[in-house]
């Protein structure tokens, strides 16, 4: 039996650890969550609220949690909620700390800004329900005094005034209005007083190109449309004048709009028109439904949205692109030669065997394919003498590989940086960057470039 010291130790420390498990570690646990919880503001689950309601000397604001939009405003109106200032205010409720308790309810609240508080929150979590009063500003500016309904008690917190002060109905109304992501957006209609634009996004695989379907078929500017969509997206009121004499007497002064906007997704179509009545006025206004509501716009909005054509059209002019270049002809008043590519190869229609540098040509490809128009001169090409495209300073043709001409470029007089230029894309005389008369390769330096290349590696 010499060995029941060793027995007996072993006992006593499984008894030892089965105490810390079973009792020491529960109750150090629940001391950190309860000094976890005591430091929060609010002990709610953030996706168990269900009821809102914000209350203040000018108003009183009710919300409800719906499966199907989310929070949505019951009172004083029924209307769609601005999703993310609802949750900006929840969050803050959901993630603000206690800093300290400084009094019970036996304190005098003046002291705090809470025997008239700014605001009142009360939160609805099924049966449960909790309300906050909002005072004063703590000694920093971002914090708040706060009197918690449940257990009424004075806490100074982190929470930051500018989350719960100066709010009002309008800020917690839906102002975006077009419910839409640029992704999901199929066709968009513009139609202004005498014409409208169609715009539809290809199926071309693995990535579709928008193009333009009316007044003409034509590949579109692919940056100009993605911008039209994000800014239709971003499309908010500033101001909303809901159904009544008020907005019955502005409808009178709405006649015809300066732009209509129609979008058009796999889900449903959304029409928006944007009216301008007295542009001296420096008001524009916007009508989603002839019976909802009226939106006061920024008059900038309806400037964004009045384009041309032009704007949405693809402004490469050459009118091919360059991976899909056959045969490229180059002509200046001192260098005449054709490229050729024969099997994903770039050679010299006249001499064939030389090597040449793939990279630089490449690269020469891809300048002439995507120069752009920046800004269109004349709408119809007329003389050329005035724009030096009589004898052009530089002549590119490009057959595409069904051995058809694809694209044509002339490049007339330039100054200042541009250059007057011609394309087969888009009819006109139009203004481009001159640098591309400066990046033409001589055949001489075609040539030379491998053999540049072979000496440097010697």
């Amino acid at each position: 039996m010499r060995y029941w010291p060793t027995i007996v130790m072993a006992v006593v420390l499984i008894g030892l650890s089965l105490y810390l498990y079973a009792v020491e570690l529960p109750q150090k646990e629940s001391h950190e969550r309860q000094d976890l919880d005591d430091k929060k503001v609010l002990l709610f689950d953030q996706e168990a609220l269900s009821g809102l309601t914000i209350k203040s000397d000018q108003q009183q604001l009710v919300f409800a949690r719906t499966a199907e939009k989310g929070w949505v405003l019951t009172s004083p109106l029924k209307t769609d909620a601005d999703q993310r200032e609802v949750q900006n205010l929840i969050r803050a409720l959901v993630t603000g700390n206690v800093t300290r308790v400084v009094e019970d309810l036996q304190a005098n609240l003046a002291p705090f800004g809470l025997d008239k508080p700014v605001t009142t929150i009360t939160v609805t979590a099924g049966a449960a329900q909790e309300t906050f009063s909002i005072g004063d500003s703590g000694p920093l500016s971002s914090t708040l005094y706060v009197l918690r309904g449940s257990d009424r008690k004075v806490l100074l917190t982190n929470l930051e005034p500018k989350d719960f002060v100066n709010k009002t109905l309008m800020t917690y109304r839906r102002k975006d209005l077009l419910q839409m992501s640029p992704s999901d957006v199929e066709r968009v209609r513009l139609t202004y007083p005498t014409t409208e634009i169609v715009l539809y996004q290809g199926q071309e695989k693995p990535k579709s190109k928008w193009k333009i379907r009316y007044p003409i078929e034509a590949e579109a500017d692919q940056t100009e449309v993605r911008a039209l969509l994000f800014r239709l997206e971003d499309l908010k009121a500033m101001g909303i004048i809901d159904p009544g004499p008020e907005r019955d007497v502005l409808a009178l002064t709405l006649t015809a709009p300066k732009v209509k906007v129609t979008i058009h997704t796999a889900d449903r179509d959304q029409t928006i028109k944007l009216y301008q009545p007295d542009p001296a006025s420096g008001e524009a206004f916007a009508e989603i439904s002839p019976i909802g509501p009226l939106y006061r716009v920024n008059p900038t909005t309806i400037r964004d949205l009045t384009k041309e054509l032009f704007t949405f059209q693809d402004k490469r002019l050459l009118g091919i692109d360059y991976t899909d270049i056959a045969m490229l002809s180059v002509k200046t008043p001192t260098e005449q030669y054709v490229l050729i590519n024969e099997q994903n190869e770039w050679v010299l229609e006249d001499r064939p065997t030389e090597k040449l540098d793939q990279q630089a040509i490449d690269l020469f490809m891809s300048r002439v394919a995507n120069i752009p128009a920046e800004e269109r001169v004349v709408k119809q090409a007329g003389p050329l003498a005035p724009y030096g495209l009589v004898t052009p300073a530089a002549e590119f043709i490009a057959t595409g590989r069904n051995g058809k001409i694809a694209g044509k470029l002339s490049i007339g007089s330039h100054a200042n940086g541009l250059a007057y230029a011609m394309g087969q894309r888009i009819p006109g005389v139009f203004q481009i960057r001159a640098d591309l008369l400066t990046q033409i390769p001589a055949k001489k330096d075609l040539l030379a470039l491998q053999t540049e290349k072979a000496s440097a590696g010697r």
